[in-house]
């Protein structure tokens, strides 16, 4: 048995997300696309936490279940500090076994300061080390894992603010971190090459601040949608694949500069320097500039490397086969029709066939989800804040 799991989203509580991210809207989504467990996000809001509180209900197993999708009690946290002479933001996803627990979090947070308030994704100002610490002291049954691990500004291996390793970050508590989040703007075959993550797994999540982004990358776990499974899936590397984006297709995959329209490989910034070449000014450097840096050494061990899909999310292929915006009424009615039909946007994308595919939306679906399975695409890579394009190579 296994399941599918979007752990990093956020609730309509948080800065710049929908006001449609309520609890009803996300079980809907998550059944229209075939997930079987989402994070709650943000519990760290009190508002939300009182309508999780409401709202969810326990089933004998000890799931927490809202209409027919499994919830586990997550949060993404920001931790901004110095450290090593430098300044540092990193961003972790937190997970509580339960509503106790919670509360146990947020009085210690409120203790450091923190707004709860304010965002979802609440700001505290100790280290990530420091930070696991104390919620391990809370209960040892909570969860930590570095989100978008990459992303230049926030992530734990970013070029703006990050560490060079995991034990450089969490030092003597790295040991009680089980995994990694990829982020968009990379893949598995990219964290692999990348030694200071070995022994840990490889996960990854949408990050979705909309409905339509819920899912567009997953991890599937072996076992029941619920805490304990979950916790299983994490510590003892039970993951059975990942779907993900094509890494090229994140913001941050290249070094850049936006303002000026300017992206570079590493080779290139390697032999040009870091400042754009058209103002002056410092260049992003890139998710695939950092994997370079830090992939000295021996790849991770092939033991540990799980399958993984590069998908292009449907209601972009939609909006292609039937050439509408994505989020025009022929469009989104079409999304939703097919994965009533289909089975989920899951299984849309992975495992239904050619017939079936054109049956529900077209040849010209079918013949781009075959085409991107089969990565026969055409790709612009994204940079410095600007997402990258894949097209399937469709006549």
């Amino acid at each position: 048995m296994s399941f599918t799991a979007d752990l990093h989203l956020h609730s309509r509580f948080a800065y710049a997300c929908s006001k449609d991210l309520t609890l009803l809207n996300m079980a809907s989504w998550a059944e229209m696309k075939g997930i079987d467990l989402l994070s709650t996000a943000d519990f760290t809001h009190p508002a939300w936490l009182s309508e999780l509180e409401g709202c969810l209900s326990q089933t004998p197993e000890g799931h927490l279940r809202y209409g027919g999708v499994s919830f586990v009690l997550g949060t993404e946290i920001s931790c901004v500090f110095k450290q090593g002479g430098r300044s540092r933001r990193v961003h972790l996803l937190v997970f509580a076994p339960d509503f106790p627990t919670v509360h146990g979090i947020n009085d210690m947070l409120t203790g450091l300061g923190a707004k709860l308030n304010g965002d979802g994704r609440p700001t505290v100002t100790v280290s990530a080390r420091d930070l696991t610490a104390r919620l391990l002291d809370i209960s040892p049954q909570c969860m930590l894992v570095p989100a978008h691990i990459w992303t230049p500004w926030y992530g734990m291996l970013g070029s703006k603010s990050g560490f060079d390793a995991l034990d450089e970050c969490f030092q003597d508590m790295t040991p009680h971190i089980p995994a990694v989040e990829t982020g968009l703007s990379s893949d598995p075959e990219m964290n692999w090459r990348v030694p200071a993550l070995a022994g840990k797994a490889i996960v990854s999540f949408s990050d979705a601040h909309s409905l339509p982004n819920m899912g567009r990358e997953l991890t599937v776990f072996a076992g029941e949608p619920g805490y304990r499974d979950l916790s299983a899936g994490l510590n003892k590397n039970r993951v059975e694949k990942t779907i993900e984006f094509f890494p090229e297709e994140g913001k941050y995959h290249l070094n850049g500069h936006r303002k000026c329209g300017v992206s570079q490989s590493p080779e290139e910034t390697d032999r040009s320097g870091s400042r754009c070449p058209e103002c002056g000014r410092p260049m992003t450097l890139g998710v695939l500039h950092r994997v370079e840096e830090l992939s000295e050494g021996e790849p991770v061990d092939e033991a540990l490397r799980r399958p993984y899909d590069s998908l292009v999310p449907l209601v972009e292929l939609l909006s292609l086969s039937l050439g509408r915006g994505r989020n025009t009424k022929t469009v989104v009615e079409a999304y939703q029709r097919i994965c009533h039909q289909l089975g989920g946007e899951v299984r849309v994308l992975t495992r239904a066939n050619r017939e079936d595919l054109a049956q529900a939306g077209g040849d010209t679906l079918a013949e781009a989800v075959i085409k991107i399975r089969e990565r026969q695409v055409q790709i612009a890579p994204g940079f410095d804040g600007q997402y990258g394009t894949v097209r399937p190579m469709i006549g």
